[in-house]
């Protein structure tokens, strides 16, 4: 195959450079149902029966013959020197050393391996042990440990009621293996003693058929005939438990859906995206998608820096083998990256495969596999080109990469631009009348006012953009605040707060609580009820918490602004109103007649200089005034105003289900999702829309928790394009905005019908969600199970929130529980 440049550019049939048959042997007998096998340079498998054939792209084939009946399984040793493989039937299992057998027939002479079992039955399965010392055969419901040196049958484990299908050996505790088998459930058993450890319940209607564990995770992946996938934690203190399951059909509907709508919204040529004809095919025949081989794909070692376009490629991904194809699943986020349909490729002649097997490292971009035909005789070798694959089925947009941190000047057409152009004025203006105190009455309250317009005119620095330096330098501390809060940063290497330290109720009859947020100091907690109030609690939970009253419904959003000193919150009523910290007074800056819906989310933005507010279809960008000057004799006029600069809709016609931005710092970014399941990224310095994702959930996401930091726990800048996003009865998803794809997936916690809350600690390390359960869940970022379950709660945990200034999580119940609970770690 001659070598390609692929870039994006190039105008070539990426159909036909994807994968190439290398070799095709016609069999005298079938090997449909037999275990193959393939190393980094060589590929194994049993050709007429009782021969077995080693095959490499740098050789001639090479045959051994030892078996006097036909050959069920094959395998290769773990270690390179020497490379040992090893074929089993139902009268020997012989264990061959690859570099002997080459000397000997240059030597002219027949190779002969060694039979270390024999007369074991039927073997379905075999697999050498990390040290290639020991080889487990499964044979009908038994697994035999054979010792490979001293030829013996170490020990005989017996429990499964139906044939064992596969077996893996635990690298990290070498006493363990794990089975599977036809009876539809795992075991984990000590194969030193001989003795179970662990039985599964039947997971299928459907016999387990593979088996993978991955050791960086300490997990394993099993899979079923119909096509299901389960993965389940090794890790001892998770007791088994299942992290995810998922069905390879749907993941292949889901894939083929979310390419066609990419394309179409890019707008790609049909000569640069010729895979996409397949893609939209609907009246596709309907097959059978049984799991046949999973192998770890290594994506990172020969892509990094070529494929450009594939941000991912550090990910942790596993081939599929399954009868119509070849899929590449990612681990993290549990999605399809990449779909191989061996019908969709005129030049092979196997269409169906009946057993399958892949290398796991691919060199110069390409890996070889085995297939055997389900129906017929034929057995295949095929070349896959990885990076042809990933090219020929990404569609790429081409368009800048959006930060939340912006990288660009404040452009003068922005609906940002006014705010921004009337602090440099009024700054101007200040220092030429400094002594004339009561000319100022008239202007803008601008909370940071000494800082000068935007910050845009130039190229960004480093430090301007961080909430930590932000907040530390506005010098408010030393001027009226509270000063038994000493400002310290946030401990990063804190363990996790599950510790309970109070619970407190928060009103005498059992009162929803809709939304709660911390000051951006983490002194002061304020959450919206549904009895039309607002407390205001300090982060302690002691004393008697200030109430805000004045809405006529249930508050159902709240925020802080940047110096603390102000409330926003939005109500049932279709009412918006802003609070003085300190006095508890309100003023109604938009009223129930401006708005024909309720406000789903409202809050602070750009450094305080403006009002986000989501309604209906549309969110709202307000410019507002309050006026803080006293004037006893002329009370009555209501100088407090609000201006709409511009009102967003999203690209459909649909009701705005969450809303997030950010307030720390300088950004332009404003995300929304819909009820159509979209995410739309808006670009407030352009004024528009700047990118669409689809089917976010498999229902409409009720919120979106951005990674804000916090004024004591700095971090890269990179991470503050991370989002988190949830839906009812779908797991929580972890977004970058660079790339606009979903890096990670959190599952475990229950949340079928109540909209339970999520939010992310200061330092970026954990997430916190509510559940069903009355739990309240912590997930590590770096895992996709969770890490640990907070209990005590008598209902359903609808709302969490982390302490931006120290480990301390707050969580509160639904409507119906008359308490909430504070969960603080001791050392606090």
């Amino acid at each position: 195959m001659e070598n390609t440049d692929y870039t994006s550019s190039n105008k070539i049939n990426y159909v036909g450079d994807i994968v190439q048959e290398r070799h095709l042997i016609e069999s005298k007998e079938s090997a449909s149902h037999v275990q193959l096998a393939c190393s980094q340079h060589y590929c194994a498998f049993p050709l007429n029966g009782n021969e077995l054939c080693i095959w490499s792209p740098f050789n001639q084939p090479l045959h051994l013959i030892g078996h006097h009946q036909s050959i069920t399984a094959v395998t290769f040793g773990n270690r390179f020197n020497p490379l040992l493989v090893c074929s089993a039937s139902c009268d020997y299992v012989i264990v061959w050393n690859l570099m002997e057998c080459g000397e000997k027939i240059l030597e002219g002479l027949i190779p002969r391996g060694d039979v270390i079992g024999t007369l074991l039955g039927m073997v379905l399965y075999l697999r050498f042990s990390p040290n290639d010392q020991i080889i487990a055969a499964c044979a009908g419901n038994k697994i035999f440990m054979l010792d490979t040196k001293f030829k013996t049958i170490l020990k005989e484990l017996e429990g499964h009621v139906g044939p064992v299908t596969a077996v893996e050996f635990c690298t990290w505790e070498t006493n363990i293996i794990i089975s599977v088998s036809e009876d539809r459930s795992f075991k984990i058993w000590d194969h030193c003693t001989g003795l179970s450890l662990y039985n599964s319940a039947v997971l299928t209607a459907y016999p387990l058929l593979s088996l993978f564990i991955d050791e960086e995770k300490k997990q394993f992946v099993t899979g079923s005939a119909d096509g299901q996938l389960w993965i389940f934690s090794l890790i001892r203190e998770h007791h088994y438990r299942c992290v995810t399951q998922f069905d390879l059909r749907k993941k292949q509907e889901i894939f083929f859906s979310k390419k066609v709508k990419l394309a179409q919204h890019i707008k790609k040529e049909e000569s640069q995206l010729s895979y996409t004809k397949e893609l939209k095919k609907e009246d596709r025949v309907e097959t059978t998608f049984p799991i046949l081989r999973i192998e770890h794909c290594d994506l990172s070692t020969n892509l990094n820096g070529e494929c450009k376009f594939f941000n991912n490629v550090n990910t942790r991904c596993l081939w599929i083998g399954s009868s119509t194809g070849f899929f590449i699943i990612n681990l993290d986020n549990f999605e399809l990256e990449f779909v191989l349909c061996f019908k969709d490729f005129s030049n092979l002649s196997i269409k169906v495969a009946g057993s399958c097997a892949i290398m796991n490292k691919a060199a110069n971009h390409k890996v070889f596999c085995l297939l055997t035909s389900m129906f017929g005789n034929q057995i295949a070798v095929l070349e896959i080109n990885l990076l042809a694959l990933m090219i020929s089925q990404q569609c790429h947009d081409m368009r800048e990469t959006l930060s939340v941190i912006a990288s660009s000047c404040l452009l003068s057409t922005s609906p940002l631009y006014i705010t921004a152009f009337k602090k440099k004025n009024t700054k101007s203006a200040s220092q030429k009348k400094t002594g004339m105190r009561n000319n100022i009455k008239d202007q803008p309250l601008v909370f940071h006012n000494k800082v000068i317009s935007s910050g845009y005119a130039s190229a960004p620095q480093g430090t301007m953009f961080s909430p930590k330096t932000n907040i530390k330098t506005n010098g408010e501390r030393s001027s009226g605040s509270k000063t038994h809060f000493k400002c310290k940063e946030y401990p990063l290497e804190s363990p996790l707060p599950i510790n309970l330290s109070r619970q407190i109720s928060i009103a005498h009859k059992p009162t929803a609580v809709c939304c709660l947020q911390y000051s951006g100091n983490g002194h002061q907690l304020a959450c919206g009820l549904a009895d039309h109030s607002l407390l205001v609690f300090n982060s302690s939970l002691t004393g008697v918490p200030t109430v805000f009253q004045g809405h006529d419904g249930a508050v159902s959003s709240v925020g802080w602004s940047h110096d603390r000193k102000w409330l926003v919150s939005a109500s049932e009523d279709r009412t918006l109103r802003i609070w003085s910290v300190r006095t508890t007074e309100s003023t109604v800056f938009l009223d129930k007649d401006m708005l024909c819906k309720p406000v789903r989310v409202t809050q602070f933005y750009y450094m305080d200089a403006f009002i986000l507010l989501s309604s209906g279809s549309e969110f709202h960008l307000l410019e507002y005034y309050i006026d803080t000057h006293k004037d006893e004799i002329k009370r009555y006029k209501q100088k407090n105003r609000a201006k709409l600069i511009k009102k967003f809709s999203m690209t459909s016609a649909v009701e705005i289900t969450s809303l997030s931005a950010i307030n720390d710092f300088y950004s332009y970014i404003v995300l929304t999702t819909g009820s159509n399941r979209a995410l739309e990224v808006f670009d407030l310095n352009v004024g528009c829309s700047a990118a669409v994702i689809p089917d976010v959930h498999s229902r409409s996401a009720h919120q979106i928790c951005q990674n804000k930091g916090s004024a004591f726990a700095a971090q890269q800048f990179e991470n503050y394009n991370l989002f988190l996003t949830t839906a009812i009865g779908d797991a929580i998803k972890l977004w970058d905005l660079r790339t606009l794809r979903c890096e990670r997936r959190f599952e475990g916690h229950l949340n079928r019908c109540h909209p339970c809350g999520i939010a992310m600690s200061p330092c970026g390390r954990y997430i916190a969600c509510g559940s069903e359960d009355k739990y309240a869940y912590i997930y590590e970022m770096g895992s996709s199970t969770f890490s640990q379950k907070l209990g005590g709660h008598t209902e359903t945990v609808i709302n969490v929130a982390f302490n931006p200034s120290r480990p301390q999580i707050v969580n509160y119940l639904r409507e119906g529980a008359d308490d909430d609970d504070d969960d603080d770690d001791d050392d606090d």
